[in-house]
């Protein structure tokens, strides 16, 4: 998924952060479907967990995102529904494309983490002054990227420990 080389206004990160909530939706999604497709022989409390946690941070990312959103100074009428392009974006690859549900989560974790990285280098870049405060909005930009970074982590390990 590619981000702007810079955030120029406050609609544009609002375009920017909304794309971060449905991502965090897809992964969500995809975690719980994971979970209820689970076959009873490869069940493993370590995968259920780890698919219980990813939905939980995945919910609470959105949160925060939502909640940055509802701050910005934006035209509520010239918002556009990015869930398409966000759906056709990540959606190229399905579950069945990987091989077994950790591999499926870690792609999921290290896109979000890659899609973070990017956002907090564009802001980073821009002059633009936004009508939030820029230091809390990285701090909390940076604060998720360090979960996904965290979770992809922890999918890994998992994956070595299972071989």
């Amino acid at each position: 998924m590619s981000v702007a080389s810079q955030v120029d206004s406050d609609g544009q990160l609002a375009r920017l952060l909304q794309i971060g909530i449905v991502l965090e939706e897809v992964v969500e999604a995809r975690a719980y479907e994971h979970y209820q497709r689970l076959p009873d022989d490869e069940r493993d409390e370590r995968i259920e967990e780890l698919l219980r946690e990813a939905r939980e941070e995945s919910a609470d990312h959105r949160e925060r995102l939502k909640a940055i959103v509802d701050r910005l100074d934006i035209d509520e009428d010239a918002a556009i529904d990015i869930t398409p392009l966000v759906r056709e974006q990540y959606a190229q690859t399905g579950p069945e494309d990987f091989d077994g549900i950790l591999y499926d989560q870690l792609n999921g974790e290290e896109t979000a983490y890659k899609f973070y990285d990017d956002l907090i280098e564009a802001i980073e870049r821009s002059e633009t002054s936004f009508s939030i405060d820029r230091e809390s909005l990285l701090s909390t930009l940076r604060d998720i990227r360090e979960t996904e970074a965290e979770g992809a982590e922890a999918v890994a390990e998992l994956m070595e420990s299972r071989t």
